[in-house]
């Protein structure tokens, strides 16, 4: 049990067999290892967490998740992994299951995807002693949003297709150094906590109050597309020199 305060942890991994940028995903291989396997390496390695458990509606994803050291207790019904399934319904049947079929509760669920594999342990743990301080619902780790992909910098195309701001109301010009722009973040999906009670209570993963844990964007690259992963390998190769 986490650090002896009676509180339990759960990671949750999901991992469903269907994908449409890169077949199967969540079992490409980056530098010969499945992407599945970082997600599962950084829980594994987190003294916080109690139990790391994959869920999905695959069978080899299962199998290779159980070869990690991961733990598969059910199979995903395939109605909570089609292309559109959000994540709170696949995390309210793995808390469910767990409550009904082994009678175990917990407390903090941590979301890791196998799509940001360059999440690293200690991300896990601050995001885990900001949620445990008492006075949020949820952590997110963010990106600092720098200069150019500012939303006040950011335009879209009005009813007769012409370039206006993208915030209503705002005037670029004041806002022509970066230096003026205000504070903005992006979310970056390389780790989510949430309290099991806000998940239950509200219809949404983060409650009414969300802390933003700000990460390095470096290790925030997001596999969607072949171009990713090898973007994601000459990141691997050198990141020692970047950080």
């Amino acid at each position: 049990m986490s650090e002896g305060r009676g509180e339990r942890t759960v990671a949750v991994i999901p991992a469903r067999g269907g994908s449409k940028g890169i077949p199967r995903k969540n079992l490409a291989l980056l530098m010969g290892r499945p992407l599945l396997a970082y997600a599962v390496e950084v829980g594994l390695a987190c003294p916080e967490i109690d139990r790391v458990i994959v869920s999905t509606d695959d069978p080899e994803i299962a199998r290779t998740a159980l070869s990690l050291g991961a733990e598969v207790p059910f199979m995903r019904p395939s109605e909570l992994a089609e292309d559109k399934t959000p994540d709170r319904p696949v995390f309210l049947h793995c808390v469910d299951w767990l409550k009904e079929q082994e009678g175990y509760e917990f407390d903090f669920l941590v979301n890791l995807r196998c799509t940001t594999p360059l999440k690293k342990t200690e991300h896990v743990r601050k995001a885990l002693e900001l949620i445990r301080s008492g006075d949020c619902d949820s952590v997110r780790t963010v990106d600092f949003i720098r200069g150019k992909h500012h939303p006040y910098w950011a335009l879209k195309t009005d009813g007769a297709g012409y370039g206006v701001p993208f915030v209503d109301g705002i005037e670029i010009s004041r806002y022509h150094q970066r230096q003026l722009l205000p504070p903005a973040y992006s979310i970056n999906a390389l780790v989510d906590v949430v309290r099991v009670s806000t998940l239950l209570a509200y219809e949404n993963l983060y409650g009414k109050r969300m802390r933003l844990l700000v990460t390095d964007p470096l290790y925030s690259i997001d596999i969607d597309g072949p171009k990713d992963l090898i973007l994601c390998e000459a990141i691997m190769e050198r990141i020692h020199e970047l950080v």
